[in-house]
């Protein structure tokens, strides 16, 4: 028997063996040496620095810096963070009413929330914070920027500011205030037309949104049109944006989230929980829109639910996931992105309106970036249903000439207003 052949095949194996042995070494060496390298700076940080810091300062600064080089949305969270992102989306917190993002290393305004102290201070949608009470904004982190701007009601704090497309910088003393978590505000525009202003998406926006709804139909008025407006509007819970979406549509695809693995990809669709089909809508967005703003937006957009009018969406179509970590912080990671019904990705460049029509503004010097926080709560009507009929008819005319002013300063408003009316019923089979 020739064991020549056999012996030969024996070595060739044993040789594909070692090599993928080897190769496989080579690969957790490689894996290794910058964890060595790391482990090394932290020995030099502790023996060198000039102040003494713990070994747990040194890896959570790490692991904030790490995730802070990702994205802006990506970042460590503390025990205390865990809370703040709590009230964030339900209750009422004490501070001045701003959304505020990172962006090449400034704090940078999302948008003012309606009628709070940032709002009536003038703050705006693309301010950018230089300082906090004197403290430099730059390269500090959104978490940190948000403590340091928060604090008891009552309390003061001063803002250096400067405005977008100016290059004068602005100090403003804000009196912290406590900020209740309101996302939906409605107002009747004319006989059968109803304003709704979103102003986020928190636990409660959709069950605040069937409210108003169901308020304006029991007084009697029929329903000819809605105009919903979604600018300034931050954005907030994906539920609520999926919810608030199947709220217009009666079937169609809402989104779809996709991440790096097939496995994360999830699609979003109508549950036929929508409200009259023959109710026309038309969008209000603008550079202020973000992220759950432009789910619907989109959603109702592909699934020609809706007009848009206004200026383009800010662009925010990335998915962030909070995963928690055994002490009891966490991570707040970036996994996916969202993608509209017919495939178009919102991150980075954001949804464009069917009618893009800038907001004008008499005052030269304001940026009109983002102005659709001019809607506040002294705007509002149908809250004086208690009054005597004399008073009634008092305030019915008050409100008139209030959404009238309204309807002169905001040319983005009037505009969806007159679409509202000539935009055809959606098919009867939606």
């Amino acid at each position: 028997m020739n064991l020549r052949p056999r012996k030969a095949v024996l070595a060739a194996v044993l040789a594909a063996l070692l090599f993928t042995a080897v190769l496989a070494f080579a690969q957790q060496e490689d894996r290794f040496t910058p964890l060595k390298r790391f482990s090394r700076v932290i020995e030099l940080v502790e023996s060198n620095y000039v102040k003494k810091v713990t070994l747990q300062q040194l890896i959570d600064g790490a692991i904030v810096g790490m995730l802070q080089q990702l994205d802006p949305h990506s970042s460590f969270l503390t025990k205390e963070d865990f809370k703040e992102m709590q009230v964030s989306t339900s209750g009422e917190f004490s501070g001045i009413g701003i959304e505020i993002s990172v962006e090449n290393g400034r704090i940078v305004v999302i948008s003012p929330i309606d009628d709070t102290p940032a709002d009536k201070a003038g703050m705006r949608a693309g301010d950018t914070i230089l300082e906090i009470e004197g403290q430099s904004t730059q390269d500090m982190t959104l978490l940190d920027a948000v403590n340091r701007i928060r604090g008891p009601k009552g309390k003061p704090v001063t803002l250096t500011i400067v405005h977008k497309g100016s290059q004068k910088p602005e100090k403003l003393k804000i009196v912290r205030d406590t900020i209740p978590i309101v996302s939906v505000k409605s107002s009747e525009l004319e006989n059968g037309y109803l304003l709704v202003r979103l102003s986020r998406f928190n636990e409660n926006t959709t069950s605040e949104l069937r409210d108003a709804v169901n308020a304006y139909l029991q007084g009697g008025t029929p329903l000819k049109g809605i105009i919903l407006d979604l600018r300034n509007n931050p954005g907030g819970l994906l539920d609520q944006a999926v919810s608030v979406s199947d709220f217009f549509l009666k079937k169609g695809r809402i989104v779809t989230i996709k991440g790096k693995r097939e496995d994360q990809r999830k699609d979003f669709d109508s549950k036929k929980d929508g409200m009259e089909p023959n109710v026309p809508v038309v969008v209000l967005i603008n550079a202020g829109s973000a992220s759950a703003s432009e789910i619907v937006a989109g959603a109702l957009q592909d699934n020609k639910r809706a007009l848009l009018v206004g200026d383009k969406t800010f662009g925010k179509g990335s998915v962030q996931t909070i995963i928690p970590l055994n002490d009891g912080s966490g991570i707040k990671l970036t996994t996916a992105l969202y993608y509209t019904p017919s495939g178009r990705s919102i991150q980075a460049e954001g949804i464009e309106p069917d009618f893009k029509v800038p907001l004008q503004d008499g005052d030269k010097e304001k940026d009109t970036f983002a102005q659709g926080h001019q809607f506040r709560e002294r705007d509002l009507s149908r809250h004086l249903d208690n009054l005597s009929r004399k008073k009634k008819a008092k305030a019915d005319e008050d409100a008139k000439t209030k959404v009238k002013e309204l309807l002169d300063r905001d040319n983005q408003l009037k505009l969806a207003l007159e679409l509202v009316k000539v935009a055809p019923m959606p098919d009867a089979s939606l």
